[in-house]
């Protein structure tokens, strides 16, 4: 089945993100080092059909790129090299982490859980993921009532 994957790429960690066969909803996946994560989305690809990834990509509050950015932009061509034929999009990521600890926060987690960074990863690159993915269908309803 088809699947999106998000990504909130990080020198630590990355969040990872996965769509339904719909592509309607997104839902954290895992966390994984940087310098396992090809590895981890060639098994995944094993398993999946992935149809697009979409990276988000760490701007600052006054929208130039945060120095986050130059880890992305290294990152970007592998990806590329590693799955040829999958597109790539770009979200924009800002204010994730804090939406992320406010859906931990709303969803009953406890603090000491929502301290854990991975768990904050996985649920910011679900964010990304569903920020694009509404964006994307809120794109083709305003095409179909022109």
């Amino acid at each position: 089945m088809d699947r999106i994957i998000g990504i909130d790429y990080g020198r630590k960690r990355t969040g990872l993100a996965i769509s339904d066969p719909l592509g309607i909803f997104a839902s954290p996946l895992d966390t994984i080092h940087p310098a396992k994560l090809i590895e981890y989305l060639k098994k995944l690809a094993e398993k999946e059909t992935i149809k697009c990834f979409v990276v988000g990509m760490p701007y600052n509050l006054d929208g130039a790129e945060s120095e986050a950015m130059k880890d992305i932009r290294s990152f970007l061509p592998l990806l590329k090299k590693s799955f040829p034929g999958v597109p790539v999009e770009m979200e924009d990521e800002r204010f994730t982490s804090v939406l992320a600890h406010r859906a931990m926060i709303d969803g009953g987690m406890k603090y000491s859980d929502r301290r854990d960074k991975a768990q904050v990863d996985r649920i910011s690159a679900a964010i990304i993921l569903q920020s694009w993915m509404d964006r994307r269908a809120n794109a083709a309803q305003n095409e179909i009532k022109l």
